[in-house]
């Protein structure tokens, strides 16, 4: 449902309880206008483990289904579950930073992050452009896209070696 394999959802999902955390302490623990302890009033109806909080905001973010039909699957109302994907958002976002999962952003690191990375070649494809069609048979051989409308010249290009950082 996430795209995700346990063994990639497990590491993900401690810096997820972590900026989790750090939310509840940020917006509910220390808020000064709090009338009683955090946990008091009404218990939590839906999402209550924290697997329940990254699996739904992963699928979210994955399928990108209509609230409505996130809100069914996961036993909640519409309303629940728009409060719930703009809530975990942040938090996901706070996660995957916390977790270095996220690119770099700044160009001026653009080059210290491409030379931790290990070497990789592209070849990047190009198009096929008009051509009158030459009257020896071995150049059209040569010449021929396997077209049989146009002569036309495939024009190809090959990046030499190129540095790319993965991310998930």
């Amino acid at each position: 449902m996430t795209g995700l394999t346990q063994a990639e959802f497990d590491p993900l999902l401690q810096h997820f309880q972590c900026a989790w955390d750090q939310y509840v302490q940020q917006n509910y623990v220390d808020r000064d206008d709090r009338q009683r302890q955090y946990g008091g009033g009404r218990s939590e109806l839906t999402l209550v483990n924290i697997e329940d909080k990254l699996l739904f905001i992963l699928y979210y973010v994955k399928v990108y289904p209509l609230q409505e039909i996130l809100a069914f699957e996961f036993g909640m109302v519409q309303s629940t579950a728009n409060e719930w994907i703009h809530l975990l958002s942040e938090v996901l976002k706070k996660a995957l930073d916390h977790g270095g999962y996220v690119p770099e952003r700044d160009p001026k690191q653009l080059a210290t992050v491409l030379e931790s990375e290990t070497e990789q070649t592209y070849g990047i494809d190009g198009t096929e452009r008009s051509r009158q069609r030459p009257r020896d048979a071995e150049k059209q051989k040569h010449y021929s896209s396997g077209k049989k409308k146009r002569t036309r010249s495939k024009i190809s290009f090959l990046a030499a070696s190129i540095r790319a950082k993965s991310i998930i």
